[in-house]
């Protein structure tokens, strides 16, 4: 699907992976970029330095609140018209804690802005996108979707949580010969703060700005699946084909993917 034209909406655009997609929307010529993001101050300070680049709309939302984005929703169609496309992108991490430290207020925060968030916001999308028969949901799952991670339990459900719902939709909408098309994005730990202190021993954090861009080619291409890096869109493979004890060496001595979380910092 062309980005040119379309009315474009991104969760958690007025920084890291979101904002730099917003930017590279409006290089391609998006009618309208329209940013929903909690950090206010970020949110004034990313539209005001797109707007040379084309219309920016900013709303400050909190997705992980029904009444946040009905506003922000209904906001959006009557200032800036039909969305054409959706980037689910805002998410989080609270800690690196093995699962019994953690608190409920983590847990139910983590689901709901990682996973539930992006079904109650489609869920106001898509029935406008079915009713025009056009237009595409990207949603920002994690190679974490694929992967299970010592330390990472609540982040790792949220993300198979979204990556399954995604593809379910998919199906669904293929199924019923829509032409809204679905992407679900996998990518492995980027280097935009939110891991700070991640120490892969393989596989190093993806650069922000190739991710980003990375991701808008996969919605031009109406592309089902985009996982980043490409060895990880081998994963289930490898998991179907190892027993469970050679799987968890190879990936957890042998690439020392499971250490990664052992001296995590994170975004303040």
């Amino acid at each position: 699907m062309k980005i040119k034209d379309e009315i474009v909406v991104i969760t958690g655009g007025a920084s890291g992976i979101g904002k730099i997609m917003g930017r590279t929307a409006l290089e391609k010529g998006a009618a309208c970029l329209v940013i929903w993001d909690i950090n206010e101050k970020n949110l004034e300070a990313t539209v005001s330095e797109f707007s040379k680049l084309g219309k920016v709309k900013g709303y400050k939302v909190d997705v992980s609140d029904i009444e946040s984005i009905d506003k922000a929703y209904e906001a959006t169609k009557a200032e800036c018209g039909p969305v054409g496309i959706l980037i689910n992108n805002a998410g989080i991490i609270t800690n690196n804690k093995t699962f019994d430290a953690q608190t409920d207020q983590d847990i139910i925060r983590t689901m709901n802005i990682n996973s539930v968030a992006p079904m109650l916001l489609t869920r106001r999308v898509l029935p406008d996108m079915l009713e025009r028969n056009h237009g595409h949901i990207c949603t920002i799952a994690s190679a974490a979707g694929l992967l299970a991670m010592p330390k990472l339990s609540v982040y790792a459900a949220s993300k198979w949580a979204s990556f399954g719902w995604s593809e379910s939709m998919r199906i669904e909408l293929q199924e019923a010969k829509s032409k809204v098309r679905v992407t679900t994005v996998a990518p492995y730990f980027i280097n935009t703060g939110m891991f700070d202190g991640i120490q892969p021993k393989v596989f190093k954090l993806l650069n922000p700005e190739k991710t980003a861009k990375t991701i808008i080619r996969a919605i031009e291409k109406d592309k089902r699946i985009c996982g980043m890096p490409f060895a990880f869109r081998f994963i289930r493979f490898n998991q179907g084909l190892m027993h469970s004890k050679v799987f968890d060496w190879v990936f957890g001595s042998v690439f020392g993917v499971y250490d990664s979380m052992t001296h995590f910092v994170g975004r303040k």
